[in-house]
């Protein structure tokens, strides 16, 4: 019996560890492989954490009084308990097993391997069960300790990949770089533009959500070719000194500033802070570089007195400006000024919100040469950006896509163009992140909002969801009109299956939060 527990807790063992290995490794990937983060989240996980937390104390009462025969199977029976728990469920951002990952993995199971070995040559079987739970018990941490150990080698990786990525773009001599950030809309205004500067020139933009400084160093070095004459790149920021670590690489001749608001205030602490960073794109323009500011923006117009740009909006203060804007559900038509020139616009984005961000690159094409009249055919080229409004029609069911990270503005932008349409409105949403402590007020806005559009909500994460829950029924929104769910299966086939009195049913999808919520 005793040599049978041995060779099952050793297989359990080597199989929870695995598990547990790549599950904690995932988390710590979409955490950005930040400890701290990494920390914060097993904290708010608390059925993995009480597990580890019982093991852990379990173990070392067992070293004081250790009985092998009951701490043998109480080991199988822990093993049996965390494979489920630890489970690798189908996630909606898998694994990505880059370079980095491997060496981590590597240098964990050395790690474990060192101690195992130590153990079978050194240790009773006895002390080896103590050890099997320990290790297990401590498993998240040997992780941290594998990153840490790596730091070194990692940190003179990155250090090549950079300075390869400069000096590409250095060599590049006739390359404009046009640095485009903000707290909301950067990766729109990137698309666009990039499609814009198409009617002279051959462009090369981050792709996707390519943001960090590692992802615009991958852009250059994997993409860029001395037959470009543009590089637009998306300059994405959570701490003070992110922007100005991308534009050291990169040398922005121009740039613009898209937003500056309530958006990662957990890491940025301040809305100060904030704008700081965000204008450290335009610290490192040159004398003769152009900067493109939205002049709807308050936030920037507080901040931007010691630099010199040029505005873009809706008041014919600004350099450029639209008026006449005629938003419907097949697109929006909008006339753009620039001094005494102007033309009329037609795009299929939807809402006001998108003419602003059409309007910012329209602006920096005309300061790079290029004609309002020559840009009309590819302004109706634009498409809307994968999970930022985007509409998909479905029979009688429109679906409005604006899954991807949601932020107070563009919340609320997502609801007016939710309220354009005509059927029966349903708002499914995991609501706001990353808002330090403004999260619960400006989720607690978003359902105060939702309340005025919306015909049904259904609400993805019973706690994360609950400041959106008081702002619709203080709101007085029907709480039977209310659907809350930890899963957004759940939620999506609740809102695409039940029976209304109005045969067209509009649906938005308002954000969708990665697995590490």
């Amino acid at each position: 019996m005793q040599i049978a527990f041995f060779v099952l807790n050793t297989i359990g063992f080597i199989a929870l560890y695995i598990i547990m290995t790549l599950k904690y490794t995932h988390m710590f990937q979409l955490n950005s492989y930040k400890p701290k983060v990494q920390l914060k989240w097993m904290l708010n996980n608390k059925k993995l954490f009480i597990y580890h937390i019982v093991l852990f104390i379990a173990t070392i009462c067992v070293c004081l009084a250790f009985n092998e025969e009951i701490f043998a199977i109480a080991l199988f029976c822990f093993i049996l308990a965390g494979i489920p728990l630890n489970r690798i469920k189908k996630a909606k951002k898998p694994l990505v097993y880059t370079n980095r990952v491997k060496r981590m993995l590597i240098t964990n199971a050395v790690i474990v391997a060192i101690v195992a070995g130590f153990s079978i040559v050194f240790a009773e079987k006895n002390i080896l069960y103590i050890i099997y739970a320990a290790v297990l018990a401590l498993s998240p941490f040997v992780l941290l300790f594998a990153n840490l150990c790596n730091q070194p080698l990692e940190k003179a990786i990155n250090r090549y990949y950079i300075n390869d990525a400069k000096n590409m773009i250095k060599e590049h001599k006739n390359l404009t770089v046009v640095g485009v950030t903000g707290s909301y809309g950067k990766t729109s205004v990137k698309f666009i533009l990039g499609t814009l500067l198409e009617a002279k020139y051959n462009v090369l933009i981050t792709p996707e959500s390519y943001n960090t400084t590692l992802g615009v160093v991958k852009t250059i070095r994997t993409s860029l070719r001395a037959t470009h004459d543009v590089f637009v790149c998306e300059m994405g920021a959570k701490n003070i000194g992110d922007i100005k670590e991308i534009c050291d690489i990169a040398l922005p001749q121009n740039g613009i500033i898209t937003s500056i608001g309530p958006a990662h205030l957990e890491s940025f602490k301040s809305i100060e802070n904030t704008k700081k960073t965000k204008f450290e794109l335009a610290d490192a323009l040159p004398d003769y570089g152009t900067l493109l500011l939205n002049g709807e923006d308050e936030n920037i117009a507080s901040y931007c007195e010691k630099y010199s740009y040029k505005k873009y909006g809706f008041s014919d203060k600004c350099d450029y400006y639209a008026s006449d804007i005629s938003v419907s559900y097949q697109g929006t038509t909008f006339t753009v000024h620039k001094g005494d020139d102007s033309a009329v616009f037609t795009t299929v984005l939807i809402g006001r919100h998108n003419v602003l961000n059409l309007l910012g690159a329209i602006a920096m094409c005309c300061e790079m040469g290029i004609k309002l009249s020559e840009l009309k055919p590819y302004v109706r080229k634009v498409m809307p950006v994968e999970h930022r409004l985007q509409l998909i029609n479905r029979g009688n069911t429109t679906v409005i896509d604006d899954a991807y990270n949601s932020n107070p503005a563009g919340a609320k932008a997502a609801l007016d163009v939710l309220g354009l349409f005509e059927g029966y409105k349903v708002l499914i949403t995991p609501g706001m992140v990353e808002l330090g402590e403004r999260q619960d007020k400006e989720n607690y806005i978003f359902g105060s909002n939702a309340a005025k559009v919306c015909d049904f909500v259904a609400l993805v994460g019973v706690n994360q969801t609950k400041s959106i829950y008081n702002g619709l029924i203080e709101s007085g929104f029907d709480k039977n009109k209310i659907f809350v769910t930890d899963s957004l299966n759940e939620a999506s086939s609740v809102a695409f299956n039940m029976q209304t009195e109005q045969t067209k049913r509009v649906v938005l999808f308002e954000n969708d939060l990665p697995d590490n919520y």
